[in-house]
């Protein structure tokens, strides 16, 4: 094998996908960054929602858009409600999925509201991040076609 792990379950496909992390706190950013790229991703890590609007669109701009934006939803300079809200404005259409300190009761409802896909509550797990990322991209993926052919 070409340094495949060992065991692979059939569910946890391999995410070769361009993904910008916005996420300020370093010991969260390394652990994320380790999880994705063990999946095949590649990554991108910003500190706040400013330097995650610029980020995308810089990408965006230079025809390599980023696949997903992982938001954290507590960040200095501008917060991930506002940095997507931001980024949707803009006309951003990639999914975005906001990582949230806890499941807090009304915390999903803002998230989408805010023009988030999906969210995932920290502690992150690896299961339920990589799940959130596999179905946010076929499911705008799924949208554009839509959008296209209409």
């Amino acid at each position: 094998g070409l340094g495949q792990p060992l065991r692979t379950s059939d569910n946890e496909l391999p995410l070769p996908y361009r993904i910008l992390l916005a996420e300020d706190a370093p010991d969260i950013q390394r652990l994320i960054k380790r999880m994705l790229e063990k999946a095949g991703a590649e990554v991108t890590v910003v500190e706040n929602g400013a330097e995650a609007i610029q980020c995308v669109t810089a990408a965006s701009q230079s025809g390599r858009p980023f696949d997903v934006v992982l938001m954290d939803i507590q960040m200095p300079v501008l917060n991930g409600y506002q940095a997507t809200r931001a980024l949707r404005t803009s006309r951003y259409r990639g999914p975005i999925i906001a990582l949230t300190a806890e499941a807090l009761a009304g915390q999903r409802e803002r998230c989408l509201e805010a023009g988030c896909d999906d969210y995932v509550s920290k502690p992150i797990n690896r299961q339920a991040l990589l799940a959130a990322i596999a179905r946010s991209v076929q499911v705008c993926a799924a949208q554009q076609v839509d959008a296209s052919t209409g």
